[in-house]
This record gives C-alpha cells, structure tokens and sequence, in this order.
C-alpha cells in the first residue's frame, strides 16, 4: 500500500508513512517483517520507525524481540499537528522580526509595510522575480515604452513560462506604440507562445505589474526606468489598480500572431482579414513599420494596403480612412 500524498505534507517521508500505515494494520510488528512487508531495507525501516517515535506516532511494544506498534491516530495527529502549528507560529514571529530589521537597514526606501521604493534597476528585478515565482493565479502587465522586455532577461522569461505551467494566467496591455521597438514586439509574441492573452491600447497611463492582490510594481517616472520602481502591498490600492486594468483591458483591441477574420455587419463589403489587422493598429495609432513588423510583412506592403483601403472607401486621409473604417463595420464590432 502506498502512502498517501498528505504524508509529506505534515512532514513525514514517504517510506515513513508507509511503515505507520502498516502499523495500524499490523499491530505489534518487528522491523523486520515491516521490511520484508513492505520491501523496504532494514535500515530504512529503523530510520523511519526513528522518526515516527520522535512524533509519537509510533511506540515500542516488546524488546524480545523490538516490536512495533501505532500509537491511536486521531489523538497521536492531533498532538503533531499542535507542534506544527505552534512550529510555523513561532517562523511567523520570526519573519517579523526579520521584517523590522530589514526595513530599520533599507535607507529609508521603505515608507511603511505598504509601500516599498526599488532604487535599481537589479532591485528591481529581483523582486519582480520573486513576486513571479510566489504568483498563484494571475499577473497583469500595463506595457509602454520605454520597455524593459522580458526576452531581455532569458531567466524571467523562464520563469513566466514556469508560472505558466502550474496554471497562472497572463494578460497584458500594450500600448500601441510600444511595438515600434522590435525587444518589446518579441516579448509580446513569446508571452502569446505559452498561453498569454495580448491586448493593444493606446495613451496608457502607466506601466504596471499586479501578481494575485498581493503586490503591484509600478514605474516611479514611466519614462525614466532608471528612476526606480514602487511596490504597492495596500489592499485598497491593489484594488484600485485592479480596477484600472480591468477597465483598460474591456476597451483594449486583441491581439494575436495570427490574423482574424473580420465581422462586417451583412450590409457591407467585406474587407480581407490582412487588411482588417492593418486598419486596426493604424487606428491605434502604429506607424507603418510597427504595423509591418507586427504581421510579418513589409512597409511597402501596409502602405499599399492603406492605400487601396483608402480608394475603396473614398478617404484621402489616414484619419478619414479609419473613421470610415469603423462606420463599414471593419474595425471590429460598432
């Protein structure tokens, strides 16, 4: 019989909860029979029946020979999970204490429990770092220029992939301009390619990173990344941002690496889905070698396009084009 997961989880090896299982079926056992039972080495055994005596989980019935049996399970857990607890009682007084410490030698960058200031850049990644590894659920990214890209830093891209394997989601809003810088481009299609969700905006206002409601990092001056960054730990705050993003992301246009058909209303002329993307961030206000970059094509390519758009709709200008644009119904739903 194998033993269950939850073994580990009060603090016991695996082979050690095998032994006290098969105590409780098998009162008054020598190490050897346990052993040859359960398949294990002699010594093996003994370094687990060690253990389990240690937690009172298992007492000693006879010596002549040593045998072995479980002490009654519902009283002898409820004791061992008293000292576990009393255990991570006193690690949480011991975390605070080291808190007071470590805030009484930071040179005042912190401002109070809620509130921490990065002054570096490499501060500033090591905790970004640490607050990705501990995410749980999600983490929301506000992306503008000038932008740190993640595919800068291959061990934080490793990471987002790792919390992406254990089922964290990822969603981003870029703003639109931050595509003219081909790092940030790469960074958005890696995301894409272990699940993330990419949204385009435009004027954000500001750059943002929210792991679970625990903590937000956010530029200090967004366009000076070397003026070093703010870490929010207050729930109202959090919530607060929380709310800015969701907000920025109803209205944001999606995005993906693969181009969308798109949905005219039936009244009117359908338009080819290359062309559709190219109307979308020219909307955005992307430049034509951003837009080309984006869909993999050439500058001369997205002026053509605009071009013909343009004589199809009977607009002179960019301006004209988009509003007629989105009165044809090409720019997504009106």
């Amino acid at each position: 019989m194998t033993a269950p997961d939850w073994w580990q989880e009060i603090g016991l090896p695996p082979a050690a909860g095998r032994v006290l299982q098969h105590l409780v079926t098998h009162p008054e056992s020598t190490a050897a029979a346990i052993a040859g039972e359960l398949g294990l080495t002699a010594s093996t055994v003994e370094r687990m029946l060690r253990a389990l005596v240690e937690e009172l989980l298992v007492v000693r019935v006879g010596r002549r020979p040593t045998r072995w049996s479980a002490s009654p399970p519902r009283s002898a857990m409820d004791a061992l999970l008293q000292r576990r607890r009393a255990q991570l009682a006193n690690v949480e007084l011991q975390a605070e204490r080291l808190q007071e410490e470590y805030a009484a030698h930071l040179d005042r960058r912190f401002a109070s429990d809620q509130f921490e200031v990065l002054d570096t850049p490499q501060r500033v990644t090591a905790r970004y770092e640490h607050l990705l590894r501990s995410a749980q659920r999600e983490i929301l990214h506000l992306v503008m220029p000038p932008s740190v890209a993640t595919s800068a830093h291959p061990e934080r891209m490793a990471a987002q992939a790792d919390a992406a394997a254990r089922g964290v989601r990822f969603r981003a809003v870029y703003d639109a301009s931050t595509f003219d810088e081909e790092l940030s481009l790469r960074t958005a299609r890696d995301g894409l390619a272990f699940g993330g969700e990419v949204r385009l905006s435009r004027e954000l206002p500001m750059k943002l990173v929210l792991f679970d409601d625990a903590a937000a990092i956010m530029a200090i001056t967004p366009a000076d990344p070397a003026a070093g960054s703010l870490v929010v730990y207050s729930p109202p705050l959090l919530r607060v941002l929380k709310a800015l993003f969701d907000e920025l992301w109803e209205h944001a246009a999606p995005w993906s690496t693969e181009p969308t058909a798109s949905r005219p209303p039936p009244d009117r002329l359908a338009i080819d889905p290359r062309s559709a993307r190219v109307l979308q961030f020219m909307a955005l206000g992307m430049k034509d070698d951003a837009i080309a970059r984006v869909l993999g094509v050439s500058r001369r390519t997205v002026q053509q396009i605009v071009s013909d758009v343009g004589t199809r709709l009977g607009a002179r200008t960019r301006f004209q084009i988009a509003l007629q644009a989105q009165a044809a119904g090409w720019l997504g739903e009106e």
